[in-house]
Parts: C-alpha cells; structure tokens; sequence
C-alpha cells in the first residue's frame, strides 16, 4: 500500500512538472507573438534619423558617416541559398558615435575586391538590430588573416581600436554586391508544438495511471 501510495504521488508530480513547462511555453508563445508584431510593425514603418532617434531593434533608420574600409571585418556566413561566403562588416562613424555597419554578403573569391567597396556612404538606409551572443561552438577569429566567425567585441577592439553601439546597422538597398541582408520578423517560434508536447505527455502518463489503477484495484 504504501509503494502504490509513492508511485501516486511521483506519477502526479511528473504530471504538475509537465503542466507548468506547458504552461510556460504558452506564455513564451504569446511574448513572441507579440515580439512578432512589434518587429512587423516597426518594419512597415519608414525609416527615421538615427541621429535623433531612440535606438531600438528593427528600427529602420537613415543616417549618414565616415565609413572605414581600412578595418573592414570579413564575417564567414551562408547567403540565403546556404552558398558560403563572407557579410562585409565596416566601422561607421555618425557624429560622435561608432556603429557596426553590415553591408550584406559577398562570395569568398571577391575578398578584397575593389569592385566592392563602390559606396555612397551620405545616403545609408537600413535597420537596427541589437548584437546577440555569438555561440559557444563557432571557431576563434583568425584577425591576422581577417577572417572572422564572430563580432566578438574583444577580437573588434583589438582589430579596430573602437568601441561601437550594441545595435548593428543592416544596409537595406538594392546593391548586387555586397547583397544586403534581408531583415524580417520571420523567427523562430516553436513554443506552441512544444505546450502541446507537454501536455500530451501529460495527459498520457494521466491516462495511463488511472487504467492501470482501475485495472490493479
């Protein structure tokens, strides 16, 4: 009796765990629906001055600076079509304020090409988006070689002698090369498979508790 009376209440406590991870992700489901929204809403908007705007995610800006290419950052990525290549990072310089400007992708065999710095740095169009923590897993930059797998703010400061804004400018144009990065709300959302995940489990360790209670009793 008192082995049934144990086995109840850990069959009920993996029953209440499965319920508040359920429950959590519907509340991660809603925050980023809402986070979805925002990002639509502030996409559809037309861009501002960055100079006397408040600086925020997905803010579309236009502005303009001093672009350095001397300390120009090659970033190894996959263009939309999971081609390698390089997005081509640059300092910008706005007033008093140093940004992360990232011009969009190039193919490896035009590193260092001149072709891709043909740039009208008065007339920059794009979209803020604040720096997210690079993985663990991704190799150390090679700054002798520049070749870059992070924008480690360290390994920038190093290369640049600059500290620069969290928000990274994305360049939103019609350039062939480099070819910008399309910002979108487009990402990723998965809590609701995940609460109906827990919940059927659940609902199947419930079921199967009280058939094997009827069945026993």
């Amino acid at each position: 009796m008192k082995y049934k009376f144990l086995f109840t209440i850990l069959i009920f406590f993996f029953i209440s765990v499965f319920i508040t991870l359920g429950t959590w992700q519907i509340f991660r489901l809603n925050w980023k629906l809402q986070l979805i929204s925002q990002i639509e809403s502030s996409l559809k908007k037309p861009p501002v001055d960055l100079s006397i705007s408040i600086k925020k995610d997905y803010l579309k800006i236009t502005t303009e600076g001093t672009i350095n290419f001397k300390k120009q950052i090659y970033l190894y990525n996959l263009n939309d079509k999971g081609e390698p290549g390089f997005e081509i990072i640059n300092p910008l310089k706005v007033n008093n304020e140093n940004f992360l400007l990232n011009r969009g992708w190039i193919p490896f065999e035009k590193k260092n090409k001149e072709e891709i710095n043909i740039f009208d740095e008065k007339i920059i169009v794009g979209v803020l988006k604040k720096q997210s923590k690079a993985s663990i897993f991704k190799p150390e930059n090679d700054i002798l070689n520049n070749y870059w797998f992070t924008l480690n703010r360290d390994d920038i400061f190093k290369f640049t002698g600059q500290k620069f804004s969290p928000f990274v400018i994305y360049l939103n144009s019609n350039n062939q090369i480099p070819i910008p990065k399309k910002i979108t709300s487009k990402i990723s959302n998965n809590h609701k498979k995940y609460a109906i995940t827990w919940f059927s489990l659940a609902i199947s360790i419930l079921l199967l508790y009280l058939y094997f209670r009827k069945k026993n009793y």
